[in-house]
């Protein structure tokens, strides 16, 4: 199992989950869509950065593509998109933001690293817990991508900070969002 967080998530959320899947489905497609946004959010603010816009750019199709998969899913089951709303765990994680055009730059790698290793981390665990052997191996190759996004998120801030820098703030970020996630109320969503 895919494990670089400070602690794993509670088991609650997880029975939670699986009790709820439908309406974690409606939250997971909301979720793939967002991070398909923020990644193009990203290439907007940093246009000059040209690793960053390539890497980025390909990031939003394949978070797009995450989004169409589930759509699909959702579409099979009857369900069908809700109105966004605001994620707990990602506003709490942006109050931590350093201030400065640097530290801010790297807290929005190094937060967009963490939130793909959580959601590696919960994937993994939905698919080891679902009955469908179909869904069960869609969650499996999600986590997957996951993970491979968070090791993206952290090449790149290696790429344009110094690895001690990188590395300081990385254990930082752990223990905040340990922090977060032990703190939200428990509910059938990604995060």
């Amino acid at each position: 199992m895919f494990n670089v967080l400070n602690a794993p998530s509670p088991k609650a959320w997880l029975e939670a989950v699986i009790g709820n899947f439908d309406e974690f489905l409606i939250d997971h497609a909301s979720a793939e869509r967002k991070a398909s946004a923020v990644a193009l959010s990203i290439v907007a603010h940093y246009p000059d950065r040209i690793k960053l816009v390539e890497e980025m750019t390909d990031l939003a199709l394949e978070e797009l593509n995450h989004y169409r998969q589930v759509i699909k899913l959702m579409l099979k089951r009857g369900l069908i998109p809700s109105a966004d709303e605001k994620d707990p765990y990602v506003n709490a994680i942006l109050g931590h933001f350093n201030r400065g055009p640097e530290q801010y730059f790297l807290d929005r790698l190094l937060t967009a690293a963490l939130i793909e290793a959580r959601g590696a981390e919960r994937f993994e665990l939905i698919s080891e817990n679902l009955e469908d052997p179909e869904l069960a191996t869609f969650y499996r190759t999600l986590s997957q991508s996951e993970q491979n996004h968070y090791h993206l998120f952290i090449h790149l801030a290696n790429h344009y900070f110094p690895e001690s820098e990188v590395t300081s703030r990385w254990q930082e970020w752990l223990d905040i969002e340990v922090t977060i996630m032990n703190g939200l109320a428990i509910r059938p969503r990604l995060h």
